[in-house]
């Protein structure tokens, strides 16, 4: 009977259109998010956008995919205000159900964590942890009577090892880490599953800054600090952003319906750990 299954399995495609499926995607104006956006219209979401500035959000949607007849919105978020966000996605939810959650906000300002402030672990940890949790608890009922659940929360390599000059950021993505795998043990029985997607050096506005910096610092050029950083990267390359979204939209999709509870790097690599 086994061998059967898997040559049935062999000749069926695979599984990866999210036809009839909605979707919320965070810091989906540029970036990341904006990618993860794109893939998931793609492959025949409905998409609503999250971020905080209207008129990038209203440029981005009119960039995405309607030709299976999707329809796609945004929600003007801001997720260091999370009594704000909730009230704005319920408001949403009055009217429909997502299948799909997208975690993902911009990084914390990088230093030394032995200079980080108690307001800058709580700004993380709200924009990050708790934010990620309102949003979870929001969408989980629909979810439950969909019968179908993806929580996919973009954070770092940084869970695996720690990043030089980012004290704030690694300990608040090891928090969403451990977060993430215990909402996996919870969800599981319904059929809903939880995981993270570990992006490397990615061409964002955000690698830009962490290069910006470290070549200040340095008294050296960021054509530099760039070449320094691609040569630790086994590819000796930059992620381009819908690289890693398309690790994401796998992961949101029926394909990998029995993937939950992992960290996937998406680094060309470069993490040394398994």
């Amino acid at each position: 009977m086994l061998v059967g299954v898997q040559c049935i399995a062999l000749l069926c495609p695979m599984n990866l259109s999210l036809s009839g499926k909605n979707a919320l995607v965070g810091g989906a104006s540029a970036g990341i998010g904006r990618a993860v956006a794109t893939e998931l219209a793609s492959l025949g979401a409905n998409v609503t956008l999250m971020a905080r500035r209207e008129d990038v959000l209203q440029a981005a949607i009119a960039t995405l995919d309607v030709s299976q007849g999707q329809t796609h919105d945004y929600i003007i978020a801001d997720f260091s205000q999370p009594e704000a966000l909730s009230a704005a996605v319920s408001e949403r939810l009055e009217n429909r159900q997502y299948q799909i959650l997208i975690n993902n906000a911009g990084g914390p300002p990088g230093g030394p964590i032995t200079q980080a402030t108690i307001e800058a672990f709580r700004a993380a940890h709200t924009q990050h942890l708790i934010c990620n949790q309102v949003l979870a608890q929001l969408l989980l009922p629909g979810m439950k009577a969909s019968g179908y659940g993806r929580i996919v929360n973009i954070i770092s390599t940084s869970v695996k090892e720690p990043l030089d000059g980012l004290g704030v950021s690694n300990s608040t993505r090891w928090a969403v880490a451990s977060w993430a795998k215990t909402w996996a043990l919870e969800v599981g029985p319904f059929g809903i599953t939880v995981n993270n997607v570990l992006p490397g050096f990615t061409n964002t506005a955000r690698l830009t800054e962490i290069v910006e910096k470290r070549a200040a610092a340095a008294g050296v050029s960021t054509d530099d600090i760039e070449k320094t950083f691609k040569q630790i990267v086994p590819l000796r390359r930059f992620a381009d952003p819908s690289e890693v979204a398309a690790a994401v939209a796998f992961l949101a999709s029926p394909a990998a319906a029995y993937i939950s509870g992992i960290n996937l790097p998406v680094d060309g690599g470069r993490t040394k750990s398994l």
